[in-house]
């Protein structure tokens, strides 16, 4: 082979290295830019959020909506805990007098405003417990009252000691579960409404869809 055909075959792989480099340098731009500040993309640790969100999801939020409402599930700081992310339900927003209604059986409901907030995502009714039975929040502006719908296995706003979270720490809204491949799917808001017996939700909200 001589010389000449050697330098044109070198060429070539250098172009085609080059060409690789470029593909592999934009990928990890990309990546980069959509984790830091667009996505958000993680692996469920607890059964706090079952049986909405199940052990072991993998679920997608978007970190640019930033129109939290009553219902959305959102990723934000652990507001006693630095250095590591959780996951809730915004259950309190602005305006909003939350207290804990005693039920039949030990059980209680969460009142917003004196009316009952039905929560169709629980698969059980929550326990009363001493430590937020005589619990009364007012929520302020651009803060959040958040709890995990597993009621009675989940240490949340009922528990914490900093009970609000600010708009400002929430890092993304859960939006999407891809998997287990079965239950992927978008996260529906409950389109909850004032009725005769409290605050009742959207009779075909599933928590899986």
């Amino acid at each position: 082979m001589d010389k000449e055909k050697v330098n044109k075959i070198i060429k070539e792989n250098i172009r085609d290295m080059l060409s690789i480099l470029k593909t592999v340098l934009f990928v990890t731009v990309a990546m980069f830019f959509l984790n830091g500040f667009v996505i958000a993309n993680a692996v469920i640790p607890t059964s706090s959020m079952a049986p909405t969100i199940e052990p072991g999801d993998r679920v997608i939020g978007l970190r640019f909506l930033r129109d939290y409402e009553r219902g959305d599930i959102i990723v934000f700081d652990d507001p006693d805990s630095k250095g590591r992310y959780l996951i809730k339900r915004i259950v309190g927003v602005a305006g909003d007098r939350v207290s804990f209604t005693p039920e039949e059986g030990g059980t209680c409901s969460v009142s917003i405003n004196g009316k009952t907030l039905k929560e169709p995502y629980l698969a059980e009714a929550m326990l009363l417990e001493p430590e937020f039975e005589s619990l009364v929040l007012t929520i302020p502006d651009g803060f959040y009252f958040c709890l995990g719908d597993n009621r009675n296995n989940s240490q949340d706003a009922r528990y914490w000691e900093h009970k609000l979270i600010a708009k400002d720490k929430v890092a993304a809204k859960a939006v999407f579960r891809y998997w287990p491949f079965s239950r992927a799917g978008v996260f529906k808001r409950p389109d909850y409404k004032f009725d005769g017996e409290g605050m009742s939700s959207n009779s075909n909200f599933s928590p899986d869809t």
